[in-house]
């Protein structure tokens, strides 16, 4: 018999549960509150619950929890980089981060990513599987047991692409701001795409108060499909309008997130092409000198350049960011630890 994942069951699918195991309803409230809200790391913690009910839940229910493999801290910001190993020997990543505003983590969606964009290293391998809600929700769990602080801010901009994960993005967005568990506002929580129009509509259906992350990195079609295959199925015009959709739906400012590459997309003509292309939202652009990857070959432009490419957005009337480069010293960026574990991996064998 297959187990049924009970960390990813909301309230109301754990209330069921327990009607069928003919347990009391109030049973129900307390096994959410250990697993969501006290963390528990299984079942035989739940100790204001009988040792034969702890016994039935371990028989007939999956409990994730996912152990740290590695956990690295950079001595530069303090930063610090996990790999957790899920139960079929895969490995994610995860950043935590301190920032003035409070802790930040940054949780993968995948295992692997298939989205092909040719500055990360998410994609090298290709995409494993998708991530239940349970092992999104245990990253954060785990980061704030392990640190010992109160992560404030979540951010699903890891290894994968959390629209290609539908379902179990929503769940877990459902069960990290429930206010019987973590209770993380919405409002702190930014989910990045690549562009996927479809699942961007959808999410804005939902009428969530999430932000809402555009991996643009380009500023017109041409170039866009030079970096991100994605480009080939929705026009970067149609992925625009799906942002505009998302903020008329939901009133939450967009943010583009642009990798500035050395000779590819940090010219004065992109700055002022880019300005065209979103000046007309209610956004915030986030210039992200690109991180090198020795696989790819991609180099980060000067300071210089990337200051002119900033002024030129700003006298556009665009609010824009340089994002404060974490974690350096310790593969900070998605997929770079992953990658480099998986390599190594691959050499002993």
């Amino acid at each position: 018999m297959q187990k049924k994942d009970i960390k990813s069951m909301t309230l109301a699918e754990l209330e069921q549960e327990l009607v069928l195991l003919q347990e009391p309803h109030f049973r129900a409230k307390q096994i959410f509150e250990w697993m969501h809200a006290k963390r528990a790391r299984g079942f035989s913690e739940m100790t204001n619950i009988s040792k034969a009910l702890r016994e039935r839940l371990a028989e007939q229910y999956e409990y994730t929890d996912l152990p740290a493999v590695e956990e690295l801290t950079s001595a530069i910001d303090g930063t610090k980089k996990f790999l957790f190993r899920l139960h079929d020997g895969n490995v994610v990543e995860s950043v935590w981060m301190r920032y003035q505003h409070g802790n930040s983590v940054c949780i993968s969606s995948q295992a692997g990513c298939r989205m092909g964009c040719m500055f990360c290293a998410s994609t090298l391998g290709g995409l494993v599987r998708n991530l239940t809600a349970s092992e999104m929700l245990d990253q954060v769990y785990q980061i704030g047991r392990l640190t010992g602080e109160r992560v404030s801010n979540v951010v699903v901009m890891g290894v994968g692409e959390p629209l290609d994960n539908y379902d179990a993005l929503l769940r877990f967005l459902f069960l990290v701001s429930d206010e019987k568990g973590l209770n993380i506002s919405q409002r702190n929580i930014t989910v990045s795409t690549c562009g996927l129009v479809d699942q961007m509509k959808r999410l804005a259906g939902e009428h969530l108060q999430i932000t809402l992350a555009l991996s643009l990195h380009a500023p017109d079609q041409e170039k866009r499909l030079r970096l991100m295959p994605v480009a080939k199925r929705y026009d970067i015009h149609e992925v625009v309008e799906a942002c505009r959709d998302y903020f008329d739906c939901t009133g939450r400012r967009i943010t583009f997130e642009y990798a500035l590459i050395d000779g590819v997309n940090d010219s004065p003509e992109d700055a002022r092409t880019l300005a065209k292309l979103v000046g007309s939202l209610n956004c915030h652009v986030n210039l992200i000198p690109v991180n090198p990857v020795k696989e790819r070959g991609w180099k980060r432009p000067a300071h210089e350049k990337t200051a002119v490419f900033k002024e030129l957005l700003e006298k556009s009337g665009i609010a824009v960011t340089v994002r404060r480069e974490m974690g350096k010293d310790i593969n900070g960026a998605c997929g770079q630890l992953r990658n480099l574990r998986q390599h190594s991996a691959a050499q002993t064998e």
